[in-house]
């Protein structure tokens, strides 16, 4: 397959593509949420 015949290099790209395409999903889905603490610093 595209001239890659070990099978656990295939793994690491799968791995690889998988954990960006998890982190692309979870920025998505929290891309709008609010920052609910409060430390006082914009109340004077």
């Amino acid at each position: 397959m595209l001239g890659i015949p070990d099978p656990s290099i295939w793994l690491a790209y799968l791995v690889t593509l998988g954990g960006a395409l998890l982190c692309i999903i979870y920025g998505v889905a929290n891309w709008n949420k609010d920052d609910n603490t409060d430390n006082g610093s914009e109340k004077k």
